[in-house]
């Protein structure tokens, strides 16, 4: 016996309708959850790329400051004004630039030669400076000729430059074809701020840090440490609104920090010992 149609089971159009939008719902709810997380990854992600990439400078400039001042105890290189361990140059214009020191130490070219055998002796300086970075900055408006002003952050460079010993200067390290020495190199970019303050024997700031020509050149060997200060920030927005937000300065208030914008900037300060100076 056949059924009757109306007795037969199905689902109606209201059902259908309830369970799309039951399934909307739930859709909705785990992509807003996914975007949670994903922007909270992000987050920690870019946190830890500026921390990374400040404390690898860091660790360079930690590593060639304990350099400052050493030379082997046979070391026959006359020096100079210009062979002073650690020269500091401060910052004039926080706008255009950060602090730069140059670094000067000793080492020997390679095996003894001669008889009897004898070591031949150099001399190098290492440089670190900031310089506006070149990066464009494409959430600006362009510039004629559809180019976009940089962004506002500095880059580090270091340089090494070798002693020449018969022009009494240093060789440029661009042009003198020593594969040991380089001309100013990109370390990093994404640069707020680079701070170099030098500290005596007496665990005081030495101000201004001194040179071979200034007032404070009787302490130019007394540096033991030189305390720095490297601010970086984010590639990208980190925060989600753009307000005004104050980066504190080391020992100097008049550098402080203030931008309104929404990147993260992270300040790394550490204490460099400058173990060779003053032996």
């Amino acid at each position: 016996m056949k059924k009757k149609l109306s007795s037969i089971a199905g689902v109606t159009l209201i059902e259908i309708l309830i369970g799309i939008l039951i399934s909307v719902v739930m859709m909705a709810a785990m992509f807003t959850s996914y975007t949670v997380v994903n922007n909270s990854y992000s987050q920690v992600a870019d946190r830890a790329k500026i921390s990374t990439a400040g404390r690898d400078v860091i660790g360079m400039l930690l590593r060639d400051i304990r350099l400052a001042g050493f030379k082997y105890f046979n070391d026959n290189i006359p020096t100079s004004n210009k062979h002073a361990p650690i020269i500091i140059t401060k910052s004039s214009n926080f706008a255009q630039s950060c602090d730069k020191i140059e670094i000067v130490y000793g080492t020997i070219a390679g095996k003894p030669t001669g008889d009897p055998l004898k070591y031949e002796y150099e001399r190098y300086k290492i440089t670190y400076e900031c310089k506006k970075s070149k990066i464009p900055n494409k959430s600006a408006p362009p510039l004629p000729g559809n180019k976009y002003p940089p962004i506002d952050a500095f880059a580090i460079y270091k340089s090494k430059e070798k002693w020449n010993t018969t022009s009494n200067d240093w060789d440029d390290g661009d042009t003198d074809s020593n594969p040991k020495t380089y001309g100013p190199s990109l370390v990093t970019d994404y640069v707020s701020d680079l701070v170099f303050n030098a500290i005596d024997d007496k665990g005081l700031l030495i101000k201004p840090p001194p040179t071979p020509t200034n007032a404070t050149k009787d302490k130019l060997y007394k540096i033991k440490t030189i305390d720095i200060a490297l601010t970086v920030r984010s590639t990208k927005d980190f925060f989600r609104t753009s307000k005004e937000r104050l980066i504190f300065a080391m020992t100097d208030k008049s550098r402080n920090i203030k931008k309104t914008d929404k990147f993260l900037r992270d300040t790394i300060v550490v204490t460099a010992h400058a173990r060779n100076i003053g032996l």
